[in-house]
């Protein structure tokens, strides 16, 4: 499933699609279809009998998504969540996973109140602490689970040192790559398993579909995720398919413009007497600057800030911006901010909202690819 051209530019393009052979048409077509004929029974076309196990627009977009993330083997699903659930079906009660002590509040949710409770145990650990991590493996920890930069406080953790940890004991380590997108981190690379997407974000980047992606080099282990797709049918229709691959062929340049906006907008509020925090992986003043410098190749459209007034004063910032939006998600092109400890991760217990730093006064920016001149001024207004 990956393409023939090398460079990333031309495989957001082009790979997994070929003209349509029976008009020509250079966009892979919109199958709107539940079934398909067969020429003698139990004998298929290549692969499609039945569109939620297969469907050729959605077949075009796996192909080119492992394409871009470097793998061999790409699945889709309807959402991020049913990506990451997915995977969280090849584990069985009494196994132990790691996960990342920062993560989408979705996340939070599925492992502690979904599989939590069928029998899987979760530990909770700040993956960028390399002793604490190699401390919580068990002879039972089959899953790594792990987003860098994580949401919403941008720890970026060092996927090679976390893949060196998960060698050899039957660990899998899995990536939630939304955030860095494939444009510029590759974690299949760096020695993950599998790499996962909410490609409702950047890889949409356009705010009008949900999806969510799965990829990896390994077959077997692409065969056990295929079969969990084909037997749940968490899949996503081929309208959704046709607007990611449209979206796909832009994703280098939205990116982009997305650190481009980001770096100018996180260097302003740093120097912002209204803000007692900023996070970017691009600041020198980020934690982990160094490893991000190291795994990416750039450093993405989200900021996090946290305001001094708490969330009044957060509050009434957002209410007064213009050009950004109060709205949850990211990654699309328009921008949005949201403040996180009563949208996004809501459903994150308090105590581990307090442990992280996601303050009522904290804001999430997802920078979009406006004129950044235009961006700053509507900060300013609203602080004003």
């Amino acid at each position: 499933m990956t393409s023939d051209y090398t460079r990333f530019a031309t495989r957001a393009i082009h790979a997994g699609q070929k003209p349509d052979p029976a008009t020509g048409a250079i966009m892979t077509p919109i199958y709107q279809t539940a079934t398909y004929a067969q020429p003698s029974p139990g004998k298929f076309i290549e692969e499609f009998d039945y569109s939620r196990s297969a469907n050729p627009t959605r077949t075009a977009l796996e192909a080119n998504l492992a394409s871009l993330e470097g793998g061999r083997f790409g699945l889709c699903f309807g959402s991020g969540c049913a990506a990451m659930d997915c995977v969280l079906h090849l584990l069985s009660p009494g196994d132990h996973v790691i996960l990342c002590d920062d993560v989408y509040g979705g996340t939070n949710r599925l492992f502690h109140r979904v599989y939590n409770t069928h029998g899987i145990e979760v530990s909770l650990v700040d993956l960028t602490d390399h002793d604490k991590a190699k401390a919580t493996f068990t002879d039972r920890t089959k899953l790594v689970w792990l987003e860098t930069p994580t949401n919403p406080m941008l720890k970026v953790v060092d996927i090679a040192s976390m893949a060196e940890l998960c060698k050899g004991g039957g660990t899998m380590l899995a990536v939630d790559n939304t955030f860095a997108t494939p444009v510029l981190q590759n974690p299949l690379a760096l020695g993950a398993d599998i790499v996962c997407h909410s490609s409702t974000k950047y890889i949409g980047g356009h705010s009008d579909v949900v999806g969510g992606a799965l990829i990896t080099q390994d077959e077997a282990l692409h065969d056990r995720l295929k079969f969990v797709q084909n037997s749940v049918g968490a899949v996503p229709g081929p309208m959704d398919c046709f607007l990611l691959l449209r979206s796909t062929k832009t994703i280098h340049v939205r990116v982009d413009r997305h650190c481009e906006n980001a770096m100018q907008i996180a260097q302003h509020l740093e120097n912002h007497a209204r803000f007692t925090s900023v996070v970017y992986p691009g600041l020198p003043s980020h934690p982990q600057h160094a490893v991000a410098t190291k795994q990416m190749s750039g450093f993405g459209g989200m900021i996090t800030a946290t305001m001094d007034g708490g969330l009044e004063d957060a509050r009434s910032f957002l209410e007064r911006l213009k050009v950004f939006t109060i709205a949850e998600s990211l990654g699309g092109v328009e921008s949005l901010i949201e403040s996180p400890a009563i949208m996004t991760h809501a459903a994150v217990p308090t105590d581990q909202r307090a442990t992280l730093g996601i303050t009522d006064g904290l804001v999430r920016f997802s920078v979009g690819i406006e004129d950044v001149a235009d961006l700053i001024e509507d900060i300013e207004q609203a602080l004003g």
